[in-house]
């Protein structure tokens, strides 16, 4: 295998980190928290448009800490997309609550309104009143938030935005992760900017970012000595994870469009493929179209999306099945779920392309080529 390796996503440094580093070392504050921290929200509460944020040591403490604030514990209900990664659950469970799993729409691949609304009814009618709903903004696709938040706001639910694959992403004006009362960023590795591991939780009530924060930072009281009356976490940023983060910021604009460039190349080459198809983009906003995402129908294309995975893992050529639905997991297994049948098609067919912002043109093409091939040969 002589080609070298292509990656799904993989990090793209914009060569501004290093000269931030380099302030952070020369300062010697490296520790969690600091003037970068600090930074580093600022600038990201500018570009989102919300009031205040929380940088974090990753997107699923940020999500642990929204279900904590909004008080979810033993036995509460919350919903949530099932058309996800496991991240987006998993925090209901950290606070002993049930999640239920709601199907996404075949236009958006995000969380249908009409199941939502269905699911809602039936629980007020039975008088029981969700916790939360956790909507996700999936491949950088923001999810109905004029139906979702309306309704959210008609039963009385607090609404999380997980925005983890969405910055850069656009809903009718404005930006992703301003959506719901408290709203979740990743800067994990293989996002579209990324700080190693990180995340940021987003709200316009102050009142929320500043319990995340203190109950992040070990829930330490104010006091001379270590006081505790609260259960708390180690989930704060450190100043030089958010030193890159700052550096990562300042491109974002150019890394939303080289994805964009990429999701648009490979339509324009394998579009006309029988069996074919791609991500829809919902007319109401702009994907940052973190990954680039294929359908592929067996019975037109003449072989299966694994078939196409295993002919690109053969050439070095990193590929993924989209989520596989979370009430299809085990783990979740014995979860309530609403609809599913739309997600589970999605998952059978669905494959994530090689989508970095470094990607070059003869990169993309060995994907494309490869695929052409199967395609010959079914």
């Amino acid at each position: 295998m002589s080609e070298r390796r292509l990656y799904l996503s993989p990090p793209h440094l914009s060569g501004e980190e290093q000269g931030l580093v380099a302030e952070a070392f020369a300062s010697n504050w490296i520790a969690p928290l600091g003037p970068h921290v600090d930074a580093f929200e600022k600038e990201m509460t500018d570009y989102v448009g919300v009031g205040h944020a929380a940088a974090l040591s990753s997107g699923t403490a940020a999500l642990h800490l929204a279900m904590r604030l909004l008080g979810v514990g033993a036995g509460d209900e919350v919903l949530c997309s099932t058309f996800t990664f496991s991240a987006s659950v998993n925090p209901i469970v950290y606070e002993g609550g049930r999640p239920v799993l709601v199907d996404c729409d075949a236009a958006t691949w995000t969380m249908d309104p009409n199941f939502l609304e269905d699911e809602l009814r039936r629980l007020d009618a039975a008088g029981r009143r969700p916790k939360a709903v956790v909507a996700v903004d999936l491949y950088g696709q923001c999810a109905d938030y004029d139906a979702i938040g309306a309704l959210c706001e008609r039963y009385g639910v607090a609404l999380v935005e997980d925005a983890a694959e969405a910055l850069g992403s656009v809903y009718r004006g404005k930006r992703a992760g301003r959506f719901g009362r408290l709203g979740v960023l990743s800067f994990n590795g293989n996002k579209i900017i990324t700080t190693s591991g990180g995340g940021m939780l987003l709200s316009d009530e102050e009142p929320l970012i500043a319990k995340a924060r203190f109950l992040a930072t070990q829930a330490r009281e104010a006091a001379a000595h270590y006081e505790h009356r609260e259960i708390g976490f180690n989930y704060r940023m450190s100043n030089v994870l958010a030193a890159i983060g700052r550096g990562q910021l300042r491109v974002l604009p150019e890394r939303v469009a080289a994805r964009r460039r990429n999701f648009r190349l490979y339509v324009e080459a394998l579009g006309d493929l029988p069996g074919v198809s791609f991500m829809p983009e919902a007319p109401y906003g702009t994907a940052n179209r973190w990954l680039t995402c294929v359908l592929i129908d067996p019975k037109s294309f003449g072989a299966t999306r694994e078939d196409v995975r295993l002919a690109l893992e053969r050439e070095n050529i990193e590929s993924r099945p989209l989520w596989k639905p979370m009430h299809m997991q085990p783990v979740f297994s014995g979860c309530r779920r609403v609809g599913g049948d739309v997600s589970a098609s999605l998952f059978e067919n669905g494959l994530c392309l090689p989508s970095g912002s470094a990607l070059r043109d003869e990169d993309r093409n060995r994907v494309v080529d490869r695929i052409k091939v199967v395609a010959r040969q079914a």
